[in-house]
């Protein structure tokens, strides 16, 4: 026991002494429920200043001053009266549950104040980086117009520096969106759209960069033109980013499978592919900030960006290894019905 334990025990059962000294001089002039009342909140004081230790030591060294100081007969252990021992077990089972609920209200108070520093660290972390990635754009603005300058004096070498500025401003824009996303601070304006539209200009953003890449387009949604609630831009977004990531993964002769399909409440827009996959161990994982499979490229924001803006218009983004090989990411947004919205729009 360290010292200044041993003398934070001293000074309580000191008190415990002084505190029974000073009744038994006026012994006569109290009852029992006196007794107990000042034993008691000797021991919730020694249990909120304390531990739950030495709360428990002072209600069973009070319950025995009790006994032998207060109870007839006196400086004995006996007790004359049968009741009380009800007297003294009472006490002894409300100083103990005061000792436990002391203890619990302490720990809860240290947990709170560790999730609230937390919480600051995590406000501070965002204000740093939004602070550092908007002043990081404009050095790579320069840095990209001097590289377009070199390219048409001919230097091939300023094409690699443009593709290099163009990554990093990627990965700038990836940390500001995320900081504001923490931060609740992105605009978001979910309308009543078509499925259609929105997988139709996804494919339209990813025809460049696939290649030859084949992908199985199939809308399976009842409706005969699905509709869901949600922020186009930011979807399109989603959806852009389950292609490329399952193009980068899925070996080159295998297709890509993107179907829309309707699940209770929700319109659901699948991205498979046959790469892969992802290890169970790393599965939960998968939309953390900075998380990246094994030999892969990126800064692993992603995915985490994807789900939040998933989210953020009442949406979901989940991932579910596919049957066979492969990876399966579920796009789910609020469905609306074709006939509702008809309705709607009818009594504008």
């Amino acid at each position: 026991m360290a010292p200044r334990e041993a003398l934070g025990w001293a000074g309580w059962f000191a008190a415990l002494a002084g505190l029974t000294a000073g009744m038994v001089a006026v012994r006569a002039q109290l009852d029992e429920a006196h007794v107990a009342l000042a034993y008691l909140l000797l021991v919730l004081a020694a249990s909120v200043r304390g531990s739950r230790g030495r709360g428990l030591s002072l209600a069973v060294a009070s319950f025995f001053c009790f006994n032998f100081f207060f109870l007839p007969p006196f400086h004995t252990l006996s007790v004359e009266d049968p009741l009380n021992w009800l007297v003294l077990f009472s006490f002894l089972a409300v100083a103990g549950a005061a000792t436990h609920l002391a203890h619990v209200a302490r720990r809860r108070a240290t947990e709170a104040e560790r999730a609230e520093a937390l919480r600051e660290a995590d406000r501070l972390k965002d204000a740093l980086i939004a602070s550092v990635s908007h002043d990081l754009r404009t050095p790579l603005t320069t840095i990209k117009a001097l590289a377009h300058e070199l390219r048409e004096g001919g230097d091939e070498r300023a094409v690699i520096i443009e593709e290099e500025a163009d990554r990093l401003n990627r990965f700038v824009a990836d940390l500001l969106d995320l900081s504001l996303l923490n931060a609740g601070e992105l605009r978001v304006q979910p309308e009543v759209a078509a499925a259609e539209d929105l997988v139709g200009a996804a494919l339209q953003r990813v025809s460049g960069s696939l290649g030859d890449r084949e992908i199985r387009a199939r809308i399976d949604a009842g409706d005969p033109i699905p509709l869901a609630r949600f922020d186009f831009v930011h979807s399109l977004r989603v959806l852009v980013n389950l292609l490329e990531n399952a193009h980068r993964y899925a070996p080159p002769a295998t297709p890509l499978d993107l179907v829309v399909v309707r699940r209770g409440e929700r319109l659901a827009i699948e991205v498979a592919d046959r790469g892969p996959g992802i290890p169970p161990t790393d599965a939960c994982a998968v939309f953390a900030p900075f998380y990246r499979a094994r030999d892969s490229g990126g800064a692993g924001l992603g995915l985490s960006i994807a789900r939040r803006l998933a989210d953020a218009q009442g949406g979901s983004l989940d991932y579910a290894p596919r049957e066979g090989g492969g990876s399966v990411f579920t796009l789910s947004l609020p469905a609306v019905d074709l006939g509702s919205h008809r309705d709607t729009e009818a009594q504008r």
